[in-house]
């Protein structure tokens, strides 16, 4: 398990926490906490791709339930509140700006809404709510920048398995030139182990 390997904070994308009922849901946030997380997520999607989104009310209360069970853990537990219509068909904006605003009365510590692509809409999210926003970089229009995002106020960032994307887009890259072209030109391009490793060592540091 990454939380019991390592000494840092651990988030868990902990998905609808396993259950649509709000009650049955925050039943995952102490576990979470027991397993070693500092944070863990809340989402609006169901799971279910023919009915992708909690309605409203019920979304809400899902988050109140996570955020009343998290306030009775001994420890800290960042609790990050997603609403996800924008990546599940949904271009309406002030649709998912509205649950944001509900989930920060509900209680959650950060606000997130995959599928924010422009500056202009995070702009707009982040002015909209008191709470941090969370934006990531796997839907966002991949020329923004650290620095505008930093501008914009955004308080966190993620890039979702693009990292892993990236590298199986290498590898898949690398075997098609042996199974199209016979060669293997691929093979100039790695790095030399012993950066790879001391790059590895000093992430861990």
């Amino acid at each position: 398990m990454i939380a019991a390997a390592t000494d840092l904070p651990t988030n868990g994308d902990l998905e609808n926490c396993g259950a649509d009922e709000p009650e049955e849901a925050a039943r995952l946030i102490p576990r979470a906490c027991e397993a070693g997380l500092a944070g863990g997520s809340i989402e609006d999607f169901t799971g279910d791709r023919t009915n992708p989104i909690y309605g409203f009310n019920l979304a809400v209360e899902r988050v109140h339930a996570a955020v009343e069970a998290a306030k009775q853990l001994p420890a800290p537990f960042v609790l990050t509140a997603h609403a996800e219509q924008l990546i599940h068909g949904s271009t309406d904006l002030d649709a998912t700006i509205r649950r944001l605003q509900a989930f920060e009365q509900a209680g959650a510590d950060v606000l997130y809404a995959p599928g924010l692509r422009t500056l202009d809409q995070i702009r707009t999210v982040v002015s909209s709510v008191g709470k941090p926003v969370n934006v990531v970089m796997t839907h966002a229009d991949p020329s923004l920048t650290l620095e505008q995002l930093t501008e914009a106020r955004v308080k966190r960032i993620s890039i979702g398995g693009s990292g892993s994307r990236f590298a199986l887009n290498a590898f898949m890259s690398a075997a098609r030139e042996m199974a199209e072209h016979g060669t293997f030109t691929f093979v100039g391009e790695n790095a030399p182990w012993r950066e790879l490793l001391d790059g590895f060592a000093k992430g861990r540091g």
